[in-house]
């Protein structure tokens, strides 16, 4: 049975230090999970419309699966509790673009 993959989608702005750090938070988690993380510059055509979206209030803007989860600083003990209730601990490798 093939495992589920959770689509986090991060909207990063440039010098912006609560991105960085979200990546990096979102690089550890997918050791555990099945995640695919793809990274959106703010100043994109893409970008732009999920800012439109969402309307976030602080960078970066993170989906999980398309639906919003935070904006700012990432909650990192929020989403392992979704991710956990969402898919198995694997021991994966990370498919960042």
């Amino acid at each position: 049975m093939p495992t589920a993959v959770v689509r986090v989608t991060v909207v990063h702005a440039p010098a912006c230090h609560f991105c960085e750090d979200a990546e990096r938070a979102l690089e550890a988690l997918a050791e555990r999970y099945p995640l695919d993380v793809d990274t959106i510059d703010i100043d994109s055509a893409e970008g732009r419309r999920l800012v439109a979206v969402h309307r976030p209030a602080m960078n970066p803007l993170v989906l999980v699966d398309g639906t919003f989860f935070s904006s700012g600083r990432l909650p990192r003990r929020k989403l392992e509790k979704v991710l956990a209730r969402t898919v198995p601990v694997v021991s994966a490798r990370p498919v960042v673009r």
